[in-house]
Order: C-alpha cells, then structure tokens, then sequence
C-alpha cells in the first residue's frame, strides 16, 4: 500500500511518499480502507515535534509512528477478534490525535476511537468533522453553558473556530464570532449572531463583555482579553500561549479569583474522543453540524497539503483524498 512516511522530524520536506506492507489489526482493533483524511495543525506540529514536550509522546529523538494523519473516513476490511461494536463493511469515521497513520491507503486503529458515518455524509466530509469539532466540543465542555450567554469566537474559520460555532449555536448562545472580511457571510452561515472583522477592528477593543472568550486560532491571550470578560468569565485557548501560559494560568487564576474579579482561564482537555465522536455523530445526524473544507488534495500531493496548512490561512479543513485508481498492493 502507499503511505506517507516520515523517520524524522521536521519540515514536510521530510515526508515521503512510499510503498509500504498493509497492517493487520490487533484483537481490539479495526483494519481500515481509508477514502479520506486531512491534514491539520496537529499532524503539522507533529512532523515538528512542536512544543518539544511533545517528544515524550512521540519519540525522544526519532517519531515512533512513522504515518502521520489523525482524523479519517473509511470502510472496514477486517476486524480483530474482540471487536464487537464494528463489523466488515462498515463505513466509518474515526480520530486519534496521538497518531492513527491515516495518511496511508490502509490503517488499524482502537475499535474505540471510530463509529459508523451517518446516512448521506460523504467520505470527505466525514474526515473533516472531527478533529476540530473535537477539541471544539472540549471548550465547551469546559464552562457551564446557558442559552442567551454571549461568547466570542477568535478565528471563526478555522477548523476548530467554525466547528466552534456552530456547536455554540446547538446551545442556543450569542456567538460574537471574529474573522477576516472575505469571510463574513460564511461564519454568518455558520450561526454567527455578530461578526467581527479584525482586518477593520481590534476585538480586543470591544466594549461588549463576553461570559466566554475562545480563542480558537491561539492569537490572543489572557491579558489581552482580560477586559472583554464580565465577572466571572473564562478565557479559553486552543493554544499554549507564551512559555506555555495557557498550561499554568488555569491554576494560577482561581487562587487570584478576587484580585481578577473572578475572571478564569482553563485549558480545553481533550481526552474523551469516544465522547466526542458520539456527540458530532448526532448533530450530523440532525444537520446541526457540516464541516468547511477549503480544499481537497490527492493523496499524491499530500506533502503540498502540508505546506498549505503550514501557511496558517487554510479555512476549515483540508482534506486528503485517497483515490481508487492508486495500486493497494501492500
């Protein structure tokens, strides 16, 4: 089969493109004929090793995976022995940001981290409904959420920006959304109830207070968004921020709760991808939830899709299509 591979870490100039032998499933695991991935800022800081804390997941001095790719859409060609929620032929979807080798025609994955793909969702938009989603849900599950609230959306159309609103938008909150001019109508579209457009405005400068700031692209920062909460708001960044602040602050912030007005930090942990999967599974389900895709690559030009994502401009996703025609022979 034909998988993107790396032994390195680096810029995507240490991908390469190769023929390697197909992989067997484990007993709690799924072999998966992969239709579509993406490629993301987590597979990107991935080949990077980026922050370096990352190495004590991914390997010291070399990757220990060597397929990158964390989010994908397929068909189930074999299933190990203790597998029951999943059967051969099942179209499905699945993540795992610790690394799933979906940039390759064939991959096995915990029978955990997929489920079946809801009725007329096509491969490629399947793939792109996950990763941001995901860590989207994980803002939210991290504050209490009341219909009517106002919460403002930093970088509304990045994949974890425009899967956040329209999450924001299923629990009946004001979303201030903030993006550039070219793509107002789209985060409209999404269920923005505001936009922003930083190319005109500082959000930052907003005279509106917010219940929640989500600063989904890792722009901002606590201090500069301090002033935008009400009391008892919460700052939240998909980001490590500066020296890894983000990482700190959530412990910092409460202990100063009186001097800061009651004004928190927290960090979005996104460790239940099970959870996740189940939850955007239902809101595609009910057309609640379509994923933006940008642009779509052939597997052959998969390491093109890297540099794209590198550039930071991408809206929504970016999807890998693995196509019929290449060779599977392993």
């Amino acid at each position: 089969m034909k998988a993107l591979v790396y032994t390195k870490y680096g810029s995507p100039d240490v991908l390469q493109l190769k023929e390697v032998e197909k992989p067997a499933p484990k007993d709690n695991e799924v072999l998966i004929k992969v239709h579509a991935a993406t490629v993301n800022r987590t597979d990107c800081a991935t080949i990077r090793a980026k922050p370096f804390f990352m190495r004590i997941v991914t390997g010291l001095f070399k990757p220990k995976k060597n397929i990158p790719g964390t989010e994908f859409a397929g068909d189930i060609e074999a299933t190990g022995k203790n597998v029951s929620s999943l059967k051969v032929g099942d179209k499905v979807f699945g993540f795992d940001d610790m690394g799933s080798g979906s940039h390759a025609q064939y991959m096995v994955i915990k029978e955990d981290n997929v489920v079946t793909m809801p009725d007329k969702i096509t491969y490629e938009q399947a793939a792109a409904s996950i990763e941001g989603a995901h860590y989207a849900y994980n803002f939210i599950n991290k504050v209490n959420l009341m219909k009517g609230q106002n919460v403002l959306v930093n970088g509304a159309t990045g994949a974890i920006g425009s899967a956040a609103v329209q999450l924001l938008k299923y629990f009946d909150v004001n979303v201030i959304a903030v993006c550039a001019t070219e793509n107002i109508k789209l985060v409209k579209s999404l269920g923005a109830n505001r936009v922003i457009d930083y190319t005109k405005e500082d959000f930052t400068k907003e005279k509106q207070k917010y219940n929640f700031v989500f600063d989904t692209v890792g722009k901002s920062s606590f201090s500069k968004c301090f002033r935008l909460l009400q009391p008892g708001g919460i700052y939240i960044s998909s980001d490590l921020g500066y020296m890894s602040q983000n990482l700190l602050l959530p412990f910092i912030t409460p202990i100063l709760k009186p001097v800061l007005g009651n004004k928190i930090t927290a960090f979005p942990e996104p460790l239940n991808i099970p959870g996740s999967l189940a939850f955007i599974k239902k809101l595609m389900q009910q057309g609640l939830f379509k994923p933006v895709i940008d642009q779509v690559y052939p597997l052959e030009q998969i390491i093109d899709a890297f540099k794209y994502v590198e550039k930071g401009q991408k809206t929504g996703n970016v999807v890998i299509s693995v196509m019929s025609n290449l060779d599977t022979s392993s």
